[in-house]
């Protein structure tokens, strides 16, 4: 929703180009803030007020406009205009929004970038979208080992603002191998001793990525470590950048979205909803609700196959949706449960034989108690039985035996135990094959588990009914 409280303000100023207003207005809020009230302009005005700014609170207003935005802006002020203002964003930050423009205007953009930001986002650009390198920036801070804290609080201060952040410092020989790091806090608390070797505080044991690492395995390594950066590194431990906890929260933002999208059978979209357009939203939407009418069909052909035994005892037609609906959400909750405990790293796929037995005591429990329940109601079900025309109960409408009717529940404890157990593997099956699991969202198990539900169920009543002998 955009925050409309200071628009009419911002177009005033526009209007009567008072740059002095814009300035100290951009200067008295936080970056964030002041790119929230400016969401209701257009991309030129948006650039109107940005060029009021100083050139480091204007990156930093621009690095909190949504990224369609940034790059409506760029396009619309053109490599031109926009060069200096690129070069002052972080180099992650930089290559993500490059990523996004059109292929001409990055073109004409990156010759207009001073030489060293332009050969370390061609380097960046160069790394595989999804791995650490694409989301790392190389703005850290290094330090040798043969400082003292006096000199290295020096260095960091001479480095500090081309840097995103200076918590964490890192120790490197002269070819830049990581050796330890020494963080600001350690450096505060010995101020005083400032003759101290840092070599004398560094932690030598660092935590690292590889640069062609998963980004979700980096955000799941920053999570577990509850690191605010942490050091991305080559086969020979050179130190190439670091990852930041922002970039860390995008991408779980990502990571999470994606999975919600595919737990509802949708293919991930590359933008916002309101973003995608209506025919590439349905085109998402419409791959995989084929996919699961062509299941849906194959559980109407199952039904088919029984037709001539639903005719002979027309009961057993009563109690398809209960058996259908028990094993599918039944699967469901397991898929899910299972999905989100691979995510989390809860649950690794060495965990299979856990997750089968906690399954099958889960099937049993639950499958047992609808059982029981479905027990009296189909008893109360079937003891209204139809007449025929004249009047009399026909061989066809019987009313079922206690025996017969242990068909349903028989099958209802067989069905939930399916489902659960199925629910439950099918997500690491996809997840041992190098899928994503979340592709077996709970659309895919319930169509599944309906099938499966159908044939269980005839093969129960064909044991129990003697009609269906």
């Amino acid at each position: 929703m955009i925050n409309t409280l200071y628009l009419p303000e911002l177009r005033e100023m526009l209007a009567e180009n008072d740059r002095t207003g814009l300035q100290e207005f951009c200067g008295a809020l936080h970056p964030a803030r002041v790119a929230e009230f400016m969401e209701g302009l257009e991309a030129i005005e948006m650039w109107q007020v940005l060029q009021a700014t100083e050139p480091d609170v204007r990156a930093d207003i621009f690095s909190f406009v949504e990224e369609a935005k940034q790059v409506e802006i760029v396009e619309t002020v053109g490599p031109e205009g926009i060069s200096r203002l690129i070069a002052d964003m972080p180099a992650d930050d930089r290559v993500d929004l490059l990523s996004e423009v059109d292929q001409e205007v990055m073109e004409q953009t990156l010759p207009l970038l001073p030489q060293e930001d332009r050969r370390e986002t061609l380097r960046l650009l160069g790394y595989a979208e999804g791995t650490a390198g694409a989301l790392m920036t190389t703005e850290v801070a290094r330090l040798s080992q043969t400082l003292t804290v006096h000199d290295a609080l020096e260095a960091i201060s001479r480095q500090s603002q081309d840097l995103e952040t200076v918590y964490y410092n890192y120790v490197v020989d002269d070819q830049d191998h990581l050796l330890g790091l020494v963080s600001a806090r350690d450096l505060v608390v010995n101020f005083t001793r400032p003759d101290t070797p840092i070599s004398d505080l560094m932690q030598r044991d660092v935590v690292t990525v590889l640069v062609t690492d998963d980004q979700e395995a980096v955000a799941e390594k920053v999570a577990n470590y509850n690191f605010i950066a942490i050091p991305v590194v080559d086969h020979h431990r050179k130190l190439l950048g670091i990852i930041t906890h922002d970039d860390v929260i995008d991408v779980l933002q990502e990571e999470a979205t994606e999975d919600a999208h595919r737990s509802a059978s949708v293919d991930p979209l590359e933008d916002g909803y309101l973003e995608t357009v209506w025919h590439q939203l349905a085109w998402k939407r419409g791959i995989w609700l084929t996919v699961l009418f062509v299941a849906a069909l194959l559980t109407a052909l199952a039904l088919r196959g029984y037709e001539e035994d639903f005719q002979k005892v027309t009961w057993l037609v009563l109690f398809i949706p209960l058996v259908i609906s028990s094993g599918g959400n039944t699967g469901s909750q397991s898929a899910t449960l299972v999905i989100r405990g691979l995510t989390t790293g809860d649950v690794n796929l060495r965990d299979w034989r856990r997750v089968l037995r906690k399954e099958l005591a889960m099937g049993l429990c639950l499958g047992g108690s609808l059982a029981a329940i479905g027990y009296l109601c189909a008893v109360m079900l079937t003891r209204s039985v139809p007449e025929s025309a004249d009047g009399v109960a026909s061989a066809v409408n019987a009313v079922p035996t206690l025996w017969e009717v242990l068909v349903v529940p028989i099958t209802l404890l067989l069905v939930v135990m399916c489902g659960t157990m199925t629910g439950g593997l099918l997500p690491l099956l996809f997840q041992r094959m190098g899928l994503d699991p979340a592709l077996m969202s709970n659309q895919f198990v319930a169509g599944i588990v309906d099938i499966a539900g159908i044939l269980i169920y005839m093969t129960v009543a064909m044991i129990m009914v003697p009609g269906l002998w």
